[in-house]
């Protein structure tokens, strides 16, 4: 089910088990199984696995959701809830995908321009 196996070596693994607290930043793609109470941004893929949580908001280019996330979600290009997944926050996405077993509680707005407006008014309402 998962795009990325977890023994590839360019992808970066928070397993199942494991809660870590912070922010997260990566240029590789990100596969979580664990818990992260924290923010987290990639240039790359981010993928929840089906046990996996985040509790906080998500940035990425692609972004693969089979778990919960509690926070909002920014993904440049596509954008996929699988699964039994569930989101509770506001969705920008190029492109999304969902699945009808997943669920989803808040926003949506798609499209490359409003992927783009969004971390701008995250960015100014940081600054404020």
């Amino acid at each position: 089910m998962a795009s990325i196996p977890a023994s590839s070596p360019s992808a970066t693994l928070i397993g199942a088990g494991t809660t870590l607290k912070g922010d997260i930043h990566s240029q590789q793609d990100l596969r979580i199984d664990g818990t992260v109470i924290g923010n987290i941004k990639s240039s790359s893929k981010i993928i929840i696995g089906q046990g996996g949580v985040v509790e906080g908001d998500l940035d990425s280019t692609q972004c693969d959701v089979n778990g919960k996330v509690n926070g909002n979600i920014r993904c440049r290009e596509l954008l996929q809830l699988r699964g039994e997944s569930a989101v509770t926050g506001n969705l920008y996405a190029g492109k999304l995908q969902i699945e009808p077993s997943a669920t989803f509680n808040g926003q949506c707005h798609m499209g490359a321009n409003i992927v783009e407006m969004g971390s701008n008014e995250q960015a100014s309402s940081a600054v404020i």
